[in-house]
């Protein structure tokens, strides 16, 4: 889902028309999967391997190297990488280091283009800048002399209660720069903003229920709010759009 930072974020689903899903939270959806999948890369009719991608692009495609989930491994700043040109447009660019808190305390990297997208999509409720580098190797690095201190992982389920454990980020932050070697510290922000970020819900999940279209290919329900990636549905049940990249679904309401 498209998403734009608002007093609550607005939500977009749709390819060539799209839906605010805002309007539906509250009202009865229903999604049918057409059992057709379509990888995000090559755009042909496929079965998909992971994160949209069928297992050929995955394999070799840009946008799903491995320094995509560690980014310390990059090396587009040397001019190397699955397509050299991609990798300028989209490694060799400055990018954040941040403190994100969606249930607890997490260290993650983005390029710089993707805040707020980043925060929003893994269902922040707070961040703020930590670093900021010229490419996304440097970035990784940071991430990772940091990684023993703050995990880089969300606790979903508590992301989707809204259980947000209460933290100063701004103290947090500059605790980080006694943390890292000077050749690290010296990309500190000043950027000291800590951004707030509110989502469309009108009730939360008391016990989270995942469901997915790989086990049925129907699903219906009052739609209670839209947090992260994901709708959250009556009956505490709760669907990764995120995570159907590629299913073709029609959504009726």
């Amino acid at each position: 889902m498209r998403t734009e930072l608002a007093e609550n974020v607005h939500y977009f689903l749709g390819d060539t028309e799209e839906i605010f899903m805002n309007d539906l939270i509250g009202k009865k959806i229903s999604l049918n999967f057409e059992a057709v999948t379509q990888c995000a890369n090559c755009n042909e009719m496929k079965k998909l391997f992971a994160q949209g991608f069928c297992y050929s692009c995955f394999t070799s495609a840009p946008s799903a190297s491995p320094c995509i989930i560690n980014p310390e491994l990059c090396v587009g700043h040397l001019g190397e990488g699955r397509d050299v040109e991609w990798e300028q447009k989209n490694h060799v660019q400055p990018h954040i280091v941040y403190l994100a808190v969606a249930s607890g305390l997490k260290i993650g990297v983005t390029r710089q283009t993707q805040v707020p997208t980043r925060w929003i999509d893994q269902g922040a409720s707070f961040a703020i800048r930590v670093a900021e580098t010229p490419y996304r190797q440097l970035a990784g690095e940071i991430e990772v002399a940091l990684k023993q201190e703050f995990s880089d992982k969300t606790n979903w389920r508590r992301m989707l209660k809204n259980e947000v454990a209460d933290y100063d980020l701004e103290e947090e932050k500059w605790a980080i720069e006694e943390m890292l070697p000077a050749d690290l510290a010296q990309y500190m922000s000043e950027d000291d903003e800590i951004i707030q970020i509110n989502y469309p819900v009108n009730q939360y999940p008391v016990k989270v229920k995942s469901i997915g279209f790989d086990k049925q290919h129907h699903i219906e329900g009052i739609l209670n709010g839209i947090k992260g990636q994901y709708l959250l549905l009556d009956n505490d049940r709760v669907l990764n759009m995120r995570k159907h990249e590629g299913y073709h679904i029609e959504l009726n309401y």
